[in-house]
């Protein structure tokens, strides 16, 4: 089965943007639309050159090496980004952050596809798979680009940066092990896309549960202070 392009491209998007609006419930207030808007549509552009850069290299002769490096490359995107002279030491900015990674991640859906279908693959079971499985890549890059920004935010950002590195490494090494041919054809391959799913949604809930109520708790104590 042969998707439109246009087709391919919103399957990341759409789902992306159903998690922004979850996410971004109790937080009104704390952000700009259009800084909003802004950071998803740069994530986007910044995951595009991520996912191309991936499609193009081939990750069997060095994996370990390709694991680790992409798992910096694709972090240090999104601290530059987060890492402007306006967004730091800002609260709002672990928001942005999660907005940026959104996009980011949401690239990745129509790269996996296309990767999906130069093996050979192109079955509606198949493509199902991988759309379910770029869920995980969807909220793994949401979590580490809230988690960098708030790193910016605390004036901490080389420890989040290299926290969400560390964290990157074993999802990289999951997910890329679902590029190969012979996972492919294998009978685990929905498990592998299970996997990473779970993955990427167990650190994208500890994110929203953990890390992004840190912004309400910092708000209610400058409230404190000016009152």
């Amino acid at each position: 089965m042969e998707l439109p392009t246009q087709a391919i491209l919103f399957l990341g998007i759409i789902p992306a943007l159903f998690f922004l609006y979850i996410a971004l419930k109790g937080y009104e207030g704390y952000y700009k639309d259009k800084t909003i808007f802004l950071t998803f549509i740069t994530g986007i552009f910044f995951g595009i050159l991520a996912a191309i850069i991936r499609l193009v290299i081939n990750p069997l002769p060095l994996m370990i090496i390709y694991i680790i490096l992409f798992a910096f490359f694709e972090q240090l995107f999104k601290t530059i980004v987060l890492n402007i002279g306006r967004l730091q030491y800002k609260k709002e900015t672990t928001i942005y952050g999660l907005s940026l990674g959104l996009g980011f991640g949401s690239s990745f859906t129509p790269f996996l596809v296309i990767v999906g279908s130069l093996s050979g693959q192109s079955s509606t079971t198949f493509l199902t798979l991988v759309a379910i499985g770029s869920f995980g890549f969807i909220l793994f890059h949401a979590a580490s680009g809230a988690v960098i920004g708030y790193g910016i935010s605390s004036g901490k950002m080389t420890k989040y940066l290299f926290i969400t590195i560390f964290l990157q490494i074993p999802f990289n090494a999951l997910s890329d092990l679902t590029r190969l041919k012979i996972i492919y054809s294998s009978i685990y391959y929905p498990l592998y896309q299970a996997a990473v799913v779970a993955y990427g949604a167990i650190i994208f809930i500890y994110v929203i549960k953990k890390v992004m109520p840190k912004i309400l708790a910092e708000g209610k104590k400058r409230k404190g202070i000016k009152k």
